[in-house]
């Protein structure tokens, strides 16, 4: 298609003509950054943010045919920008140096593919400027002598003056290596289709249209272009939606975002948690309007017993479900989904990851197809969370949500799943008596007795109480639906009525006489009463096999 067709439906905010002129450019963005950056890694940030730039701007171009110069402008711009403010930091002092994390050890073939990269950037740095440009730019994917005049503005002929020039002062070994080295380091290919551009913008959450076929992941990072004030805008992806849209919070100043701007999707996690001041105005902007609720608050039910009892729902509502490391958030999250997705009622979930598992979640989502949006009457949020920022005390404080669910590594290390914390979970309708005095009488008295039961060993006295604590947190692991494949274990669901009657029992001392065991992945008091008595028909029936074998 021609290049002026490209230009204008571009300029009419089509990404798809704004991604082919990407894919016809980006290799002669790059060697033209690289002769002036002479660093591979540089011309690679500075290629990606042109393109960003020059989406950004492209309304403001008249002459569709004077692209290939205004974009080669863009790119010297930004270089040049990166040239400062690399001057300006190899001005610091040394000193201001101290502290800053060493970079990893590479395995040795990048050690040496580095190395290589090093010799042939030296020899063309020797090159005069109008050398090295021609030179770059022919061996990054063999560009044309037409393509190279064209961007850089020059006739054929001088094109080809320079480019034999330029051999008469490399080396034949030199050049060949130019080739493979310069070509390796060169843009992918699907690098147009991670530009997109915000739809919509509130108060830094915004909504961002790409290409279907490469949406940014969730738990990645986006660059917004704010090119009237030269800086870039960090944003987090919460939510994957149809149609080519993502949802992303924004880590810095809200105020430059506006529909239209540039976007490019970064394909890495995030790298700074969302500050917990921030996290109330987002619930609030994510979840939409609250439902009107006439007659108060009115539960969600589960079926999932440690959730019911302990930090009951919101028809509704709003949840932030907060995981330790290694301790399934992802998987309580896709199990809430499944079990409330096809109901009427609303729910809106907020996740935090810890930053060490967000890469590993990704992966987890490719491998699941587990749900990154919404689902039916449930929309699901994910951010980074900082490891070991969720504390009680932190959890206590958390504003803007109607619930709030924390998973334990250490639970999950004795075998409790879910491992939720009953005593740093809650939920609003415990604390305003939206619930039956029953049931938050029994939430008391379950938080009482389980702060025992994890308490240090202390008087003998006590020791029953403990014990009861003990099987109120056995009773509290459930099978999962979502996690059968994993347990062999059929997924329970559990009715609020019978949760609420197994631990009346247990803390009423009903159920003294059965074994811990017992509770263990089970679902109501019945169950667990028939659990029991299986043990001990076969603890029966052991015993007999044993004397029966030792009887003369």
């Amino acid at each position: 298609m021609d290049l002026a067709i490209l230009i204008g439906r571009a300029q009419h905010q089509d990404l798809d003509a704004f991604a082919e002129i990407t894919r016809r450019f980006q290799h002669m963005a790059f060697g033209y950054a690289l002769s002036i950056l002479r660093d591979l890694g540089k011309a690679e940030d500075v290629v990606q943010e042109s393109f960003v730039a020059a989406w950004f701007g492209l309304a403001r171009l008249e002459d569709p045919a004077a692209f290939p110069g205004w974009l080669r402008g863009i790119v010297r711009h930004q270089a040049h920008r990166v040239l400062r403010r690399k001057h300006l930091e190899a001005a610091l002092p040394l000193a201001e140096a101290h502290g800053l994390a060493a970079e990893a050890p590479e395995p040795e073939g990048r050690i040496e593919r580095g190395r290589r990269a090093n010799t042939i950037l030296a020899a063309i740095t020797e090159l005069p400027d109008p050398l090295r440009e021609v030179v770059v730019l022919f061996y990054v994917h063999e560009c044309s002598q037409q393509d190279i005049a064209t961007f850089l503005g020059l006739p054929v002929t001088t094109v080809n003056n320079r480019l034999h020039a330029a051999r008469a002062k490399l080396k034949r070994k030199v050049i060949a290596m130019v080739k493979d080295t310069l070509a390796s380091h060169a843009l992918p290919d699907d690098f147009a289709a991670r530009i997109g551009r915000i739809v919509r913008a509130r108060e830094g959450v915004i909504e961002a249209r790409f290409d279907p076929e490469a949406l940014p992941g969730v738990l990645t990072e986006l660059t917004v272009s704010d090119e009237a004030r030269q800086r870039a805008i960090i944003a987090q992806v919460v939510q994957r939606r149809p149609d080519g849209l993502v949802r992303a919070v924004s880590t810095g100043p809200a105020d430059a975002l506006s529909p239209g701007m540039a976007v490019l999707s970064e394909r890495r996690p995030p790298r700074t948690p969302l500050r917990r001041e921030d996290f109330a105005r987002t619930v609030a902007i994510l979840s939409g309007p609250p439902e009107p609720k006439s007659g108060g608050a009115r539960l969600l039910e589960t079926g999932v017993k440690v959730i019911d009892v302990m930090c009951p729902l919101i028809a509704g509502g709003t949840l932030a479900v907060a995981g330790e490391y290694r301790a399934g958030t992802v998987v309580l999250v896709e199990e809430l989904v499944r079990r409330l997705c096809s109901g009427a009622d609303r729910l809106s979930i907020f996740s935090m990851i810890p930053v060490p598992m967000t890469m590993s979640v990704e992966e987890l989502w490719k491998k699941e197809s587990f749900s990154e949006g919404t689902v039916g009457a449930v929309e699901t949020f994910y951010f980074p969370g900082e490891e070991g920022a969720w504390t009680t005390e932190r959890l206590a404080s958390l504003a803007g949500v109607d619930a709030m669910i924390r998973l334990s590594e250490a639970v999950a290390k004795i075998g409790i799943y879910p491992p939720v914390d009953p005593l740093a979970s809650r939920s609003r309708v415990l604390e305003t008596a939206a619930v039956s005095p029953d049931h938050m009488d029994l939430a008391r008295r379950a938080r009482q007795a389980l702060a025992l039961a994890t308490a240090p060993e202390g008087a003998s006295e006590h020791e029953l109480a403990r014990q009861r604590a003990r099987k109120l947190l056995r009773f509290f692991a459930q099978p999962f639906f979502v996690a059968e494949p994993y347990t062999k274990r059929p997924g329970l669901h559990v009715p609020l009525t019978e949760a609420l009657r197994g631990c009346r029992a247990i803390l009423d001392g009903e159920c003294d006489d059965l074994p811990a065991q017992a509770f263990y992945f089970t679902g109501t008091l019945d169950d667990v009463r028939a659990a029991a008595a299986r043990a001990a028909r076969q603890g029966a029936g052991g015993a007999a096999s044993s004397g029966g074998s030792a009887s003369p």
